[in-house]
């Protein structure tokens, strides 16, 4: 049972932390809520940085988890601009980064993820940029309107969905680009290169131009502005300004320090949290990018650094602090708006898990479904331009049942009848 003189303290002001505290009210908690944040914006999605807010096609307002006024009203305590620098868990109690203690009874942490850093030199040049704060995108849309009026060159160092969602929005704005990926597609480790190659294609159409199987070995400028990079093949790019997209890390400094399990990174880091998403310390939970949690569906442990993640982890924490029977099994799920490319997917099929890829649709219009099977299981399915289909989908993977991949590829068989 939780009482009215508990506090909880939720670290990291994103979407997880922010939904973890509007969970808190609507089941009845009556204690303290206290949210810190290192960012002085309130609570925010991260989705439009890359998508609708780079674009110039939302405003910023449109980025926040609720309007500034809702916190008071919830009675949420807001720490904003503060990082968190220190959690002892004998005394329960977070310090601030202005020595400020404060005390809980249940701790979340939702510190989130941070942009890795190309180790390269030139890194250091004003034209060098990262996407994953809010103040980020602020400066990004503007670098993205300056190239795009005089014909600028963005070089983008990865080609995941970062990388390409940001050289879709530069061509857009009518910036050159040039993405260098290591692989020999994009999204090579995700989708495979038959999928990879259908992204590559549509970026080709829209005047991107590809260096696969390369890296950035150096950004080369003048008097602190980037003029060009150079790759490890021994060729140089004309770039105007670089972007680094090469993924992201948990950021886990707190609980390190703190003697929470971690997992390593070779097994895709994080802090280590039960299907409840409770961490080794009873008293602490982690969500959103940075617990790997212990999936109940899929049998493994699993990080997920997307939005829905964070959407549904937050309060799912929320309700295993207030004591509820938690077991967090949502199927993963993520989305891309590219050009005029609009994508789902659902599952987890990692290189080396599937078997089998079916294409369902008309894959030369771009209006189809991709599936990933393991002994004609379904782990995963992508829908690209195609609606209204990822419940099935996500019935077909929970299902965890043998299907007719010739059935799975038919347009005319519904795919609620495959779910057994």
């Amino acid at each position: 049972m939780v009482d009215a003189d508990q506090t909880f303290v939720i670290v990291g002001g994103g979407l997880a932390g922010a939904k973890a505290a509007e969970t808190l009210r609507s089941e009845g908690f009556t204690g303290r809520v206290i949210l810190i944040g290192d960012e002085r914006d309130h609570p925010y999605e991260r989705p439009p940085l890359s998508k609708g807010y780079l674009t110039g096609k939302e405003e910023r307002d449109s980025v926040f988890v609720h309007e500034a006024a809702w916190y008071a009203r919830a009675e949420v305590e807001l720490h904003l601009g503060q990082p968190v620098t220190a959690v002892d868990r004998e005394a329960r109690t977070v310090r601030l980064g202005d020595g400020t203690t404060i005390r809980y009874d249940r701790l979340l942490l939702a510190t989130g993820s941070e942009p890795r850093r190309l180790d390269v030199p030139g890194t250091d040049l004003a034209g060098v940029h990262h996407l994953r704060r809010l103040a980020h995108a602020d400066r990004l849309r503007h670098v993205l309107a300056a190239l795009g009026r005089d014909n600028g060159h963005l070089v983008i160092a990865g080609g995941g969905w970062i990388g390409l969602e940001v050289a879709a929005a530069a061509r857009g704005y009518g910036a050159e680009v040039t993405v260098v990926e290591s692989e020999p597609t994009p999204l090579h480790q995700v989708l495979g290169p038959e999928l990879g190659q259908l992204f590559a294609d549509l970026h080709t159409e829209h005047g991107v131009r590809f260096v696969f199987g390369a890296r950035l070995a150096e950004i080369v400028g003048q008097d602190g502005m980037v003029l060009a990079v150079r790759t490890d093949d021994g060729e140089e790019h004309p770039a105007h300004a670089v972007l680094a997209a090469i993924g992201a890390a948990p950021r886990t400094a707190l609980a390190e320090a703190a003697g929470l399990a971690l997992v390593d990174r070779a097994h895709g880091g994080g802090v280590a949290v039960d299907a409840s998403l409770r961490t080794s310390d009873p008293d602490i939970f982690a969500a959103g990018d940075v617990a790997a949690a212990h999936h109940p569906l899929l049998n493994t442990r699993l990080r997920v650094e997307h939005w829905a993640n964070a959407l549904n982890g937050g309060p799912a924490a929320a309700r295993a602090m207030l004591g509820q029977q938690v077991s967090y099994d949502r199927v993963p799920y993520f989305f891309s708006d590219q050009y005029d490319l609009g994508m789902e997917y659902s599952g987890w099929a990692p290189p080396g898990s599937y078997d089998q890829v079916v294409l369902r649709g008309d894959v030369g219009k771009r209006q189809f479904i991709a599936f990933w099977l393991k002994d004609r299981k379904v782990l995963a399915g992508m829908n690209v331009n195609v609606w209204d289909v990822t419940d099935p989908i996500q019935k077909l993977i929970r299902a965890q049942s043998p299907v007719d991949p010739d059935a799975l590829a038919d347009p005319s068989v519904p795919l609620e009848s495959l779910v057994d």
